[in-house]
């Protein structure tokens, strides 16, 4: 059963009690958590209240958790940075247990300067992909790397890669980001479809047009073809909203995000059934 999900970053600058209460208003049925959410981050990261917040919704289940990535990159060239990357990325693991998340997704990072990836780069790579295999052998919850999108210094920006690296870790599972792939185009994104949905376990659903990414689906008939393909191969993960609000001609209001989300949701609905 398909579930439908946003990002919590959607409502980045409410409290985490109010996010979930927007989420649960839109008819949406899960989220995705950031321990990076504002509200949650700046005052210390209190999994107590967090946990509460999950309990008193339970109407959104299947929920899933996103690894910090502000600031951040597991594969950055400065020690510091990379370990400390990886030591969120842990860390939002063991977050997304305590919450009974079913999916947790994690970035690859990247080569800092913006030149092809060296071997240096892919070590590090290898390091993060080394612990979280140490640590998905401790947990319940599905592991999944992302898709980055296309550039000289992305590590994994291209289904071929993603399907090797699956291939190589029988433990991973795959989170297809359809804007990071459709800035390429509508083929490659059914690429990584056809190829990697074996182990596809959550879609970050948003539009790219140009250089502008994470735009709303809605009416967008390349985004019904993309759904269709999923369903044509049995898909029945999460369809998780990632949205950038920054993309919009004015500042939205909560009431005006709901009223999107819901929009999102009707189109999405209509596209699957």
């Amino acid at each position: 059963m398909v579930h439908f999900s946003v990002s919590s970053m959607f409502f980045h600058e409410y409290a985490i009690d109010e996010i979930f209460r927007f989420v649960g208003e839109t008819g949406l049925d899960a989220i995705e958590f950031w321990p990076e959410t504002p509200d949650f981050w700046l005052h210390g990261q209190p999994i107590g209240e967090l946990c509460s917040c999950f309990r008193n919704h339970p109407g959104l289940s299947h929920n899933t958790v996103h690894t910090p990535i502000l600031d951040l990159n597991p594969c950055s060239i400065n020690p510091g940075v990379a370990r400390i990357s990886c030591d969120h990325a842990v860390e939002s693991l063991r977050l997304a247990e305590k919450v009974h998340a079913t999916v947790f997704t994690f970035h690859p990072g990247r080569r800092t300067a913006k030149r092809v990836p060296s071997t240096a780069d892919y070590d590090r790579f290898n390091h993060l992909i080394d612990l979280m295999r140490c640590e998905s052998q401790r947990s319940a919850v599905k592991v999944a790397i992302e898709n980055m999108e296309v550039s000289v210094n992305s590590l994994l920006c291209t289904p071929d890669a993603v399907r090797e690296l699956l291939d190589t870790e029988p433990w991973l599972f795959f989170t297809l980001d359809v804007s990071h792939a459709m800035g390429s185009s509508v083929d490659e994104v059914i690429r990584y479809i056809d190829l990697c949905h074996d182990r596809l376990v959550n879609i970050h659903l948003s539009r790219a047009d140009g250089k502008s990414m994470h735009l709303p689906v809605d009416g967008s008939p390349e985004i019904a073809t993309i759904l269709h393909v999923l369903m044509d191969f049995g898909y029945n993960g999460n369809l998780t909203l990632e949205l950038e609000d920054r993309n919009f001609d004015h500042e939205f209001s909560s009431e005006e995000k709901r009223q999107l989300l819901v929009r999102e949701l009707a189109f999405m609905k209509e596209q699957i059934n």
